[in-house]
């Protein structure tokens, strides 16, 4: 094929990537689709609505959500409270949070560059940040609001920090306290755990014990006296609090997870690691005879051991599995050099097919939002969102174009080399990314923001409203209703609930006509316009003078209730 020749007539970017092309071509992933659209559900709006009570209402200490006490390290809510302060005047709240996204996601591509450089050399050092942004499941934490990004960025300094101490301890001994502490600001005891074993392989390793232990107990005394700065004030100023926190961390890591735990975390890698556990699959095979050398144990060790700690204690959830990419990532890089020009080929092949397919679904899709055609395609749209009505944007439509052309560009002009694979991967996804950003983003936006559905239910509330009890809301929904419009509840069977003129729920109650007898009636009832399920629906009710307190109602149990992923 003449775009594949090994000499292309037009000069396309050097393999591997000169500073200034991967600088860009990462901007660009990192940064667009970071703004633009409201807090989703799960951990993106939880922890926008931690940063609106931060900034809003000072609690700098303990992060509190709608109101009630959030036990959670603090440094990603500090860091994105600080940003929606400094922007303020240009972005909403929601948006400038994000940005604390970007600068972690940033920090763990730099990080990863650094800890490949010094583990396996300058020629393909540049693989670790295009197989880490090219990760599935890094695309997706990558663009929320997602306090795991901070302890991402911690365990790859902390990673680069470990493979440096032999030749430069004098600076891998700041970097690694700077991040045990920083990870443990972020997010608690778990990136503490997980790091353990490298730390301990990396001694075991060493052909200087006793001085690189010295190091290391140094640095550790740093990333004690960095906890302390916000342990210290916690437990002079709200002891109980701090009891809390500790409470909440030592039951998510003491707590024995079922066996099948561990498979589901396997399974989720198949896509969550596409395509770091294939090349590092390739390159333990292709390095078979090399085991026991340092680039390649350290990485193995550290990323089965994090697979097996999350597997034992943790439950299956996305944000977690972050910690397994940076070891796996790096057990990688040698699966790129030594591929086969068979299945270097092969990769490459893949990457450009796929993501030139997608691109073509992508804008045939967008035609039919925005102009009717496919008219058949256009049904569904609605169908899927009613009422959604697209609008033409030059802008978005400017820009969606000019990075397709420039992904044909990439692949007709990206001269062989095995790096050439993993370029074609990442600037794949990257472009599948802006294009869902630039062209999609309207109608994923409309279909998944609940401010329409904040807004109707505070229109069915009373201008001033004492107390609101709740049933059966996701902790995302609190801070969704919190964050658009004040909204804030209590639980229904606590104390507090007992001055509760007003009772809030998600599903269908399984006795339809329990709180009615009860002395409650139907107030109001909403929900996202693409939510057709029983259990997607919210209810208000109102209590008459006669009626039972909201705390003495009993179990409200209901049809399909909505789990939310704790955080």
């Amino acid at each position: 094929m003449p775009f594949l020749q090994d000499h292309p007539r037009f000069k396309g970017i050097a393999l591997p990537p000169s500073g200034w092309a991967l600088a860009i071509l990462l901007s660009l992933y990192i940064f667009v689709g970071l703004i633009g659209h409201d807090p989703w559900k799960h951990d993106d709006a939880v922890t926008i609505g931690i940063v609106f009570d931060m900034a809003g209402n000072g609690h700098w200490l303990l992060p509190q959500l709608a109101g009630q006490p959030y036990p959670d390290a603090p440094l990603y809510y500090w860091i994105a409270a600080l940003f929606a302060k400094f922007f303020s005047w240009l972005l909403p709240t929601h948006d400038a949070v994000r940005l604390a996204s970007g600068l972690c996601t940033l920090l763990a591509l730099e990080f990863i560059l650094l800890a490949a450089r010094e583990l396996h050399g300058k020629d393909f050092a540049a693989a670790a940040p295009l197989i880490l942004a090219g990760s599935l499941g890094f695309l997706y934490h990558a663009h929320e609001a997602q306090p795991m990004l901070a302890a991402l960025t911690a365990h790859t300094a902390a990673y680069w920090a470990l493979i440096l101490l032999p030749r430069r301890p004098q600076l891998a001994t700041p970097v690694f306290g700077t991040a045990v502490g920083v990870g443990f600001l972020a997010n608690g005891l778990l990136p503490l755990i997980t790091l353990v074993p490298a730390v301990l392989l990396a001694l075991g390793l060493s052909e200087n014990k006793a001085k690189d232990t010295l190091h290391l107990l140094a640095g550790t005394a740093l990333a004690i006296m960095i906890g302390v700065i916000w342990l210290l004030p916690l437990h002079l100023i709200e002891p109980e609090s701090l009891s809390a926190f500790w409470t909440r961390e030592w039951s998510e890591i003491s707590t024995l997870q079922r066996p099948a735990n561990l498979a589901r975390y396997l399974n989720l890698l198949l896509w969550y690691a596409w395509p770091a556990l294939p090349l590092a699959a390739w390159a333990l095979w292709a390095k078979r005879r090399q085991l026991a050398r340092r680039e390649i144990v350290l990485p193995l060790v550290a990323f089965l051991t994090t697979l097996l700690i999350l597997g034992s204690f943790v439950a299956t959830r996305s944000a977690p599995a972050l910690l397994l990419l940076p070891p796996l990532v790096l057990l990688a890089i040698p699966g790129i050099a030594t591929l086969r020009r068979g299945a270097a080929n092969a990769f490459d092949w893949f990457g450009m097919v796929t993501f030139s397919f997608f691109a073509v679904v992508v804008w045939v899709a967008w035609s039919a939002m925005v102009f009717g055609w496919p008219e058949r395609l256009a049904r569904q749209v609605v169908r899927l969102e009613p009422g959604f009505v697209g609008h033409f944007s030059p802008i978005a439509f400017s820009f969606a174009a000019a990075i397709t052309l420039a992904w044909f560009w990439l692949i007709i002009t990206s001269p062989r080399s095995p790096m050439r694979g993993a370029m074609h991967w990442m600037s794949g996804v990257c472009l599948f990314w802006m294009l869902l950003a630039t062209l999609w983003m309207p109608w994923i936006d409309y279909g998944k923001t609940y401010r329409p559905v904040s807004a109707s239910l505070a229109t069915a509330l009373p201008s001033r409203v004492e107390c609101i009890a709740s049933v059966n809301l996701p902790i995302s929904v609190l801070a969704l209703f919190d964050y658009f419009n004040g909204i804030r509840t209590v639980p229904q069977g606590g104390e507090a609930a007992t001055r509760c003129n007003w009772l809030v729920f998600q599903g269908e109650a399984k006795k339809q006509g329990a709180l009615e007898a009860a002395g409650w009636v139907s107030a109001w009832e909403g929900h996202r316009p693409g939510d057709r399920h029983a259990g997607d629906k919210f209810h208000l009710y109102r209590r008459t003078p006669r009626a039972k307190s909201a705390n003495t109602l009993g179990d409200i149990t209901t049809i399909d209730p909505e789990d939310d992923p704790a955080h």
